[in-house]
């Protein structure tokens, strides 16, 4: 049986940071002084990168790294307070560890996924760790999901990723991946079911289904 290795995408799968994402956006069209678009609107874009989050709120493409560079100033200064961990996220990092090598994947800063998951005291189960900054092209794009397996040295054989969006299984898709879809993030199972039929409640039980089928 080749070595599993399982990938982790890091918002709606692991931690809910909602609260540190809404309050740094605010900040930000605080900041510049323009008309706040709802939660709603920003938590419909949760995952995607913060750039092309500002270009679907209406920002001009001229500003949106001024935007950007507002919102992680910000963000940094309270994500360790404001973020929380899924229930039985630890469970299933801890699960996970037992059977797979393990590495994170995200449309996040890397460099402040890093921070969060050694403010969890979680980093250490995981070899590799690849954030906005470390791709060209974010997910969909199969790149975050190459770079991962590079950095592990590893092939394409029974790896997988977990994630709460249609951008994990897309790029899971276009790196030749398995992929298992949680719908404790973001993205509704109704929304998921477009994408893939894989779809379970929680990081966990993704996790769980992953170990049964690498057991067959």
């Amino acid at each position: 049986m080749h070595e599993v290795v399982i990938l982790f995408d890091l918002d709606g799968t692991v931690i809910d940071s909602t609260q540190a994402i809404l309050e740094s956006f605010h900040n930000s069209f605080d900041h510049y002084g323009v008309t706040h678009p709802s939660d709603e609107a920003i938590k419909a874009l949760i995952g995607h990168p913060l750039d092309d989050m500002y270009k679907t709120l209406g920002i001009a493409e001229d500003d949106i790294w001024d935007y950007v560079n507002t919102y992680k100033q910000y963000y940094r200064g309270i994500a360790c307070a404001k973020t929380t961990l899924l229930p039985q996220a630890i469970e299933a990092i801890k699960e996970a560890a037992t059977f797979a090598r393990l590495g994170i994947v995200t449309t996040k800063t890397g460099k402040y996924s890093q921070e969060l998951m050694e403010y969890f005291d979680l980093m250490h189960y995981f070899e590799t760790l690849v954030g906005r900054e470390h791709v060209i092209e974010p997910k969909p794009h199969a790149e975050p999901i190459l770079k991962a397996l590079k950095n592990m040295g590893v092939t394409h054989n029974n790896v997988w990723i977990i994630g709460d969006t249609h951008l994990d299984i897309e790029s899971s898709k276009n790196a030749g991946i398995k992929h298992v879809a949680v719908t404790s993030g973001y993205e509704t199972k109704e929304q998921l079911q477009q994408y893939t039929k894989v779809i379970v409640d929680n990081v966990l039980q993704a996790v769980k289904r992953i170990k049964g089928a690498a057991d067959e």
